[in-house]
Order: C-alpha cells, then structure tokens, then sequence
C-alpha cells in the first residue's frame, strides 16, 4: 500500500481517533517522509452504542503526542449525532470535549480536523449536528478569522449551502470518495474555492468509482483529485497541484517530497 502510495506520489496525514491510533498514527508517519499525522479523540470512540460512556479526552497525554515533529494537527474530532449523539446527555459530553481539542488546537497552534455527521432522520425542535458545529465554531470567530484557529471539515459531503456556511467561517473542505459515484455534492465542490479544497479518502471507507464496494486506499486519492478537477474545469494535474499547495499551507508542511504529488486525510 505504502509501495503503491509512493509510485503514484501520494502524499498523507495519518488521522489519529483515540489514544492508541494517535500513537499508531506517529510511528507510521515516523518510519516515512510522505506521511504525517493527527492525534485527537473521535466523538464515536468508545461508541455509546455497545453501552459504553463516552470517552473522556486526556488533554495531558494528547499534548504530550502533539509535541512529536510528524504531528501535524490535532483530531479527527467534532460532533456526531448519526452513531452517538441520541440524547441531550451524549450530545453535551462531544461538545466538551471537542472543546477541549479546539482548546489544545489553539495552545499548541496546530490545525484542528473536524469529524460532523448528522442522523438520517432529524427530529424536529432538536439542533442538527451541523447547527451545533456552526455555533461552536462561531463562537471562535475571532480565532478563525486571525487564523490562529484553523480549520478543515472532513470528508465533507454537506450541500453548497451548508459549505459556504462553513467557508464563511473560513474553513476548509476535504471531499472524500462518494463525490465520484453521485453528483449530490457537485455543487458543493463548484462553489468551494481552489484555495480552500483538500482531497481524501477516508481510508479503508468509502472508496471512490472505480474501486466502490472495495477496501479504500490512500493512493485512491488520485480518482478523487481526477473527480475535483471535471467539476472544476480544470486538469487533474492543475487539481492535484492545488491539493498539495493547500496540504502544505493547511498542516504548515515543512516542504513537500518531490514523490507526494498529492495530498489527503488518509
């Protein structure tokens, strides 16, 4: 995979969701020089779906991580009422401690990967996991707007709406493999500005048309990087180029190997 990865210049940042995979994520990274990484808790780990509380976030023992030079930001983190947000109580635990990941996020001047994913059904008077991630994030519009809190949304498959909502804000958007098999998110990607557009694969979810129903890859990055340039209008090359320049200014990437021609949140 990594072989595979290297021939086709994919580079990317290996996305810690709790402790364990936070410290998997920097030895990995560690071993290559086209790789890098996250550490953060994912409002799903532990789901409270199998009984468990939601888990607690160790500010101490993430910063500790955080130092480490292949760190490069703090998550994947947010709010998701889809798996475990299905009362009052649940949705309160992820917002404090995705506070706490945007508190670090500032601290320690790293950018933050946010994780928000809504039910299928809303029930109706009770605020969207979208409605809730708009509000904190306003909350820190000051923050945003000085860039001293930086922000992508991750594996964003929201409508144009709701991404210049967030581009508003100043985020950025990551758009994963579904944007490939359905043209739902199409004019979410056509209103989203070069400037302000990764590339991901959510790896080994969702895999992007031609390997759909498949295990994804990182190196599958290049279908969707090949998607973002026809709704651009432009060519994969010019998108892959953006995607990197991005990667690097997001994650403040000390350089770029001459090998990592593109760039996800892998």
């Amino acid at each position: 995979m990594l072989a595979c990865m290297q021939e086709l210049e994919v580079g990317g940042v290996v996305v810690g969701t709790d402790l364990g995979t936070s410290k998997a994520a920097i030895e990995l990274a560690a071993s290559h020089d086209f790789l890098w990484a996250s550490v953060g808790l994912h409002p799903n780990d532990p789901s409270t779906s199998s009984g468990q509380a939601v888990g607690e976030f160790d500010t101490a023992a993430y910063e500790a991580l955080a130092h480490n030079p292949k760190v490069v930001a703090i998550g994947e983190c947010g709010l998701d009422y889809f798996r475990s947000g299905g009362t009052e109580e649940e949705k309160e635990k992820q917002k404090q401690r995705f506070e706490k990941q945007i508190k670090l996020a500032l601290k320690l001047k790293k950018p933050l990967i946010i994780h928000c994913r809504d039910p299928l059904r809303l029930v109706e008077g009770e605020a969207s996991a979208h409605e809730d991630m708009l509000k904190t994030l306003f909350a820190y519009s000051r923050e945003l707007a000085n860039k001293d809190l930086v922000v992508v949304m991750h594996f964003f498959t929201g409508s144009a709406e709701l991404a210049q909502k967030y581009l508003a804000l100043g985020c950025y958007l990551s758009f994963p493999g579904p944007i490939t098999y359905t043209d739902m998110y199409d004019e979410s990607v056509r209103v989203t500005p070069l400037e302000k557009i990764l590339a991901e694969t959510d790896s080994p979810f969702a895999a992007p048309v031609p390997h759909r129903g498949q295990r994804n890859e990182p190196a599958y990055v290049v279908d969707v990087v090949a998607k973002l340039a026809a709704l651009k209008g432009i060519s994969a090359e010019e998108m892959a180029a953006h995607t990197v320049t991005n990667a690097q200014t997001f994650f403040n990437l000390p350089a770029v190997p001459a090998h990592a021609g593109q760039a996800g949140l892998q």
